[in-house]
């Protein structure tokens, strides 16, 4: 099977320490287990993707009616969160049912991690834009703000997408590039080097790096 992506859990932070001794922050995540809800086909939606879905407890309540006849017809339990991941392969032959494991991915090879980065409210031009602000020294009173944001002459207004204080944080963000650390497969366990989007509990987008170094 193709799919070369998992949904998954952030679960928090944890060291690993290496052969020499030395000590590796870490991200640990639950990956999966997914199974596989829909497949997409070029001939018949446009595109080769498998829709995938986390294995998670849902009331059946809580799913709406048209959810409730989507997974009845894949013959799968209800999910709280589905994604489809695209397929390289246009003759893969993944199928609705399939289970999608965190052992397809191995220690040492690089993986992209997509979530909903952390909510910081509103912000100004130097927290969100990291501008570098005016002096400050005594009797300065330009500060923290974001300075002249357009031209006299030309073109005599303020180009369109010029960074300004506002909402910062609650978007989607994709790291790339993570080191696989560890793959635990009894518990569903994933640990990446470094850091990857959004607080404890967010749902996340596993694949492995398109542009690895």
């Amino acid at each position: 099977m193709a799919v070369n992506g998992i949904l998954g859990i952030k679960l928090g932070m944890a060291q690993v320490f290496t052969d020499d001794g030395m000590a590796v922050g870490c991200t640990v995540l639950q990956a999966g287990p997914c199974v596989v809800v829909q497949r997409r086909t070029k001939e018949k939606d446009g595109y080769d993707a498998a829709q995938l879905g986390l294995v998670e407890f849902i009331k059946p309540q809580r799913v709406t009616k048209p959810m409730t006849g989507h997974f009845k017809k894949a013959e799968v339990a209800p999910m709280r969160r589905v994604r489809e991941v695209r397929l390289e392969d246009s003759a893969d032959e993944t199928k609705a049912g399939d289970r999608v494991l965190v052992d397809r991915f191995q220690p040492g090879e690089f993986v992209d991690v997509t979530g909903i980065s952390k909510g910081k409210g509103f912000a100004g031009g130097v927290k969100r834009w990291h501008y570098a602000g005016g002096d400050a020294t005594h009797g300065s009173m330009f500060h923290r703000a974001p300075g002249g944001i357009g031209a006299s002459s030309f073109p005599s207004r303020v180009w369109p997408g010029q960074h300004f204080p506002g909402h910062m944080g609650n978007r989607q963000v994709t790291i790339k590039n993570l080191k696989v650390v560890k793959v635990d497969t009894d518990e569903n366990l994933l640990l990446v080097f470094g850091s990857v989007p959004g607080p404890v509990g967010t749902y996340l987008l596993i694949r492995k790096a398109r542009k690895s170094k």
